[in-house]
């Protein structure tokens, strides 16, 4: 489970395994025995890994499946419209839609990061 969440960040966010090691100060060895599933990396570089690519430390160990999308900078009308977005692809009803467009308390999943 890591070694494929490493794998896919990496290359969501179009980086090369040397790449990614050169940022971390190590060696593509390193990184590649990640992916592989034949070494696993240190917690100092899980914390790393999760604030390189903005996930959770969880998410890289495999212990949650949601994503954690960082709002900051953005208005509560910016907000509201990534929310929209976000229940129109997962393909929920409209009333839920609507109801986050009209700004009510939604239990939106945000990170407000600075």
């Amino acid at each position: 489970m890591i070694a494929e969440r490493i794998k896919a960040l990496r290359e969501a966010n179009h980086m090369t395994q040397s790449e990614l090691a050169k940022i971390l100060g190590l060696t593509r060895a390193s990184v590649n025995a990640w992916e592989m599933g034949t070494a696993v990396p240190s917690t100092q570089y899980v914390i790393r890994l999760a604030k390189l690519f903005g996930v959770t430390a969880d998410y890289i160990l495999g212990m949650e499946t949601e994503n954690v999308i960082s709002t900051a900078g953005l208005t509560e009308a910016d907000v509201n419209i990534v929310y929209m977005l976000v229940l129109h692809l997962q393909g929920r009803n409209s009333p839920a839609i609507a109801e986050a467009a009209g700004g009510a308390s939604t239990g939106r999943r945000f990170a407000a990061q600075k």
